[in-house]
């Protein structure tokens, strides 16, 4: 089997909930690999509502280069797509471990309640690479949902943060960041400044109110 010498490692990376329904799934492929037919969608990312986008087509020049740079992403249909993330939650969902070899893929996982979180590669990928991806992932997504639980209402409910964490992870399929850490303050919202002065009509009246009751005080303590 061809070692892999180029920086693209990931092939997918999905989030299940525990009836195995995709939550989000990103499938990657380089940006110089080719696509099918005319009118057969190629999946270099798919978010939650399943839809593909298109990958550039082969430049020229391309045929020279290693195997992993050209291959095509094998879940090119949203079908494809759903049928793989099927077979591996069957596969998973029971298993004692958290890495399985399925259909010539690495696929590691981390399940936490009522969500399942996988990372695929290549049969012959460094499993210490993805894992090390999986446990960054999972922990920085932890952090962004604050109660340090991945469960399928707070994904819902932060689905965009989510899905910006792993987009900050893993881009066409190289492995960005390993920080957990990092990849959260990324992401994360920016908490509202207490010090900064919020001026809206409640407030205006709100001051009013206040000088009108000062401007009374004065006044009968002027005597009138």
């Amino acid at each position: 089997m061809t070692a892999n010498l180029t920086l693209y490692t990931t092939t997918a990376v999905l989030l299940l909930d525990a009836d195995g329904n995709r939550l989000v799934s990103k499938y990657y492929q380089p940006p110089h690999a080719g696509h099918g037919p005319p009118g057969h969608p190629s999946s270099s990312s798919a978010a939650a509502n399943g839809t593909a986008v298109a990958a550039p087509s082969l430049p020229p020049g391309a045929a020279g280069q290693p195997p992993q740079m050209t291959s095509k992403n094998p879940f090119s249909t949203f079908k494809e797509q759903r049928a793989f993330e099927k077979a591996v939650w069957e596969k998973t969902r029971r298993a004692s471990g958290d890495i399985i070899l399925y259909d010539s893929h690495l696929v590691l996982f981390r399940a936490s309640l009522d969500c399942i979180l996988y990372v695929v590669g290549p049969a012959g990928e460094n499993e210490l690479m993805l894992s090390g991806l999986l446990g960054s992932l999972f922990e920085a997504i932890g952090i962004l949902l604050h109660n340090g639980q991945v469960e399928k209402r707070a994904v819902l409910e932060n689905l965009d943060l989510v899905t910006l964490a792993i987009d900050e992870t893993v881009d066409d399929g190289i492995i960005l960041e390993t920080d957990s850490t990092a990849i959260a303050s990324r992401v994360s919202r920016p908490r509202p400044d207490a010090t900064e002065l919020q001026i809206n009509e409640q407030t205006i009246m709100n001051a009013y109110s206040n000088l009108k009751e000062r401007v009374a005080q004065r006044i009968l303590q002027g005597g009138l």
